[in-house]
């Protein structure tokens, strides 16, 4: 008992002492040694690197900007339009189904089925894309590559 009390004293002591004098270099410094170390400061203030021009970390949101060709004005003005979603979810099961979708600020919508986006409702999943019927009876089909189709039929 007592080597281990001893063992921890002088392990206690050697880390205390290591610790005290780790702080202490550099303590004659002049006025000198000062003004030098300005000098390598400004030096190295005037090597500045190159920013890239886009944030790597904001993520798809810079992608999501696309242009469709086959959107009216009143979809781009629209909160709700699919052409500002992208689908990132799809759950199919015997008795219930769900999409996710998230828009540019991420914000998830989960939505099931014949449940309304808008003035869209999702009437059925395939394995990769989703599919809403607008108002007058066509439909509009978005895939995991962001693409939005409008058919007569699907």
């Amino acid at each position: 008992m007592n080597f281990f009390k001893n063992f921890l004293i002088i392990l206690f002591l050697l880390l205390f002492c290591k610790a005290t004098f780790a702080d202490n270099h550099d303590i004659n410094t002049t006025t000198e040694n000062i003004a030098e170390v300005e000098v390598e400061v400004e030096v190295e203030e005037e090597e500045e690197e190159d920013v890239p021009l886009n944030d790597p970390f904001a993520g798809n949101e810079g992608i999501s900007t696309s242009t469709n060709v086959g959107e009216s004005e009143e979809e781009v003005e629209n909160e709700m339009s699919l052409y500002k979603f992208k689908l990132v979810g799809l759950i199919s099961g015997g008795y219930e189904s769900y999409i996710s979708l998230v828009n540019a600020s991420g914000e998830v919508i989960t939505l099931s089925l014949f449940q309304y986006l808008g003035d869209l409702k999702l009437i059925d999943l395939r394995l990769t894309e989703a599919i809403f019927e607008k108002e007058d009876k066509t439909y509009m089909v978005i895939d995991f590559n962001n693409q939005i189709r409008e058919t007569d039929e699907y």
